[in-house]
């Protein structure tokens, strides 16, 4: 059984920062991306940021220079760092893994797709 649990969320003025963080437990053998989507009411979900089993990186043009994403392999743990938040970040934010995991021998293993439950971030004054 995987699971991926989000922490970190909650409320902030304009221009402050938060980091959520989010750690994928489980039998895991291998997590190969992860990232961060975030959905505001009546809107699409969107990817605000994408880390790589490579170390690349990838940031949606609306978070690019403020917000950071990293990966503590070791914990399989992933965070984003925001920073300068503006009212439009408001959202919930969902941690996103894409990933190995088995139920016997990691050589059995099969790659799926996950979700975190979501934290809320909302920035207002």
């Amino acid at each position: 059984q995987v699971q991926l649990v989000e922490s970190g969320g909650g409320s902030v003025q304009p221009g402050g920062s938060l980091r959520v963080s989010c750690a994928a437990s489980g039998r895991i053998c291998r997590i190969a991306d992860m990232g961060w989507y975030r959905q505001a009411p009546g809107k699409e979900r969107e990817l605000v940021a994408l880390a790589t089993s490579g170390g690349s990186t990838n940031y949606a043009d609306s978070v690019k220079g403020r917000f950071t994403i990293s990966r503590d392999n070791a914990k399989n743990t992933v965070y984003l760092q925001m920073n300068s938040l503006k009212p439009e970040d408001t959202a919930v934010y969902y941690c996103n893994a894409r990933l190995e995991a088995t139920w016997s021998l990691c050589s059995y293993s099969r790659t799926d797709t996950y979700w975190g439950q979501g934290t809320q971030v909302t920035v207002s004054s």
